[in-house]
């Protein structure tokens, strides 16, 4: 059974963490470019006017209108705003659209009209939909106070009325952020928990649709002590980071190995299981990879899962052998059985299951080549990392971790 530390170095390395944690790092952005942002989307209406003009289209269009504020207050949560201002503040730019694009319409009846047809769904919904997220994500950014002159300068468009002006200030003022992840998570009562579905013992899925294993179960456990509901988001492993910084999750449950480079991004939970890298072959190759010299040769073939730790280490350590790259991880270990690659290095948990679960495969070396740690990977949130290390500790203690872990290997 894979190694799993025990509770009271884990209080230890919990209070050693918290410790270290002082602030969040995220600068403040500046209401110039928070304003810039509001200003360039509603210049853009001129041209969704000519391109409803050259449609005969309406101004109104409740349908697309209702999809753009309910987009708004789901993108809130990533960027820890409340979703119900945000929802109002895109309600009340929607409006401000609509005010320009009458005032083109109705001055084009009388003047000459647009020249050319916009590109609409290549170039303007685009920029718009990636406008209204750096608008929340700029807004989350922002200290409160607001600078009302600067704003009507950034937002002077022609066709937009002093009265529009002044409800469009007010809205964006009426943004607020929840205090924490963790109050944002209580609040809302829903726990976003990102997973890439295809890690077993940890994660797994066949088709998508549900998710099992390891820290699925843990998932729904810590769930229930918030209590509060859960929602799995899917991720992978060469977006893992970038779907953290994006706020898509609240904390990461897949065999999340830790490592600097992710410490430097975000929060890591005190570990709850202890492994290694290890090789992994066809059984009657046991022998031939029974070290990385003899497996770094030019006329082998390591298999990789890429984007993670086990693509780190073999570009790392290995540098004759030939890399295949094979993009699905719930079919890898019976690529490697079927003879599409020599060997795979991955962790030795998976190892362990993989050599009980795909006939014809062993592992080659009886000692890990490395030293590795799983936790659960949260956003720079202390509130949020405080309450998970507190849960986790005490699983460790009760022995949850190790029934969950046991489980899920002889499944």
């Amino acid at each position: 059974m894979a190694r799993v530390l025990y509770a009271a170095r884990l209080l230890r390395a919990a209070a050693f963490g918290l410790a270290l944690i002082l602030s969040n790092p995220g600068q403040a952005a500046t209401g110039d470019a928070l304003y810039d942002l509001i200003g360039e989307r509603l210049s853009l209406m001129r041209d969704v006017a000519a391109y409803k003009w050259f449609n005969d289209l309406p101004v109104e269009d409740p349908e697309r209108e209702r999809t753009v504020i309910d987009a708004a207050a789901a993108d809130a949560l990533r960027h820890q705003l409340r979703p119900e201002p945000a929802a109002r503040f895109f309600a009340v730019q929607i409006e401000a659209a609509k005010d320009i694009q009458r005032y083109w319409l109705t001055r084009w009846k009388s003047d000459d009209g647009p020249q050319s047809e916009p590109d609409l769904s290549g170039v303007l919904r685009p920029r718009l939909l990636a406008l209204g997220n750096d608008i929340l994500a700029a807004a989350a950014r922002q200290d409160t106070i607001r600078d009302e002159d600067a704003f009507r300068h950034a937002v002077a468009v022609e066709g937009l009325g002093e009265a529009r002006i002044s409800e469009l200030f007010g809205a964006l003022n009426a943004l607020a952020r929840y205090a924490s992840r963790l109050d944002q998570i209580l609040e809302t009562g829903v726990l976003r928990v990102g997973t890439t579905g295809d890690y077993a013992p940890f994660t797994f899925t066949t088709d998508g649709s549900e998710y099992v294993g390891a820290d699925i179960d843990l998932a729904r456990d810590v769930a229930k002590a918030l209590g509060v509901g859960i929602e799995f988001v899917a991720t992978s492993w060469p977006a893992l980071m970038d779907d953290l910084a994006a706020g898509r999750y609240d904390i990461a449950m897949s065999g999340v190995s830790r490592t600097v480079e992710r410490a430097r991004v975000g929060f890591l939970s005190v570990p709850y299981y202890v492994g290694g890298k290890l090789p992994i072959a066809r059984c009657e190759d046991k022998r031939r990879f029974g070290s990385l010299e003899a497996i770094d040769q030019p006329d082998v073939r390591v298999l990789v899962n890429p984007g993670g730790t086990n693509e780190a280490f073999v570009d790392g350590n290995l540098h004759r052998a030939e890399k295949v790259l094979h993009p699905d991880n719930r079919t890898i270990f019976q690529a490697l059985a079927d003879g599409e690659g020599d060997v795979m290095i991955t962790d030795s948990i998976e190892v362990l299951l993989q050599t009980r679960k795909t006939p014809g495969l062993c592992g080659t070396m009886g000692r890990t080549l490395t030293y590795q740690e799983k936790a659960y990977l949260m956003p720079r949130d202390v509130a949020l990392k405080s309450f998970v290390d507190t849960w986790l500790s005490l699983r460790l203690a009760d022995g949850t971790v190790d029934r969950v872990l046991e489980s899920n290997l002889a499944r």
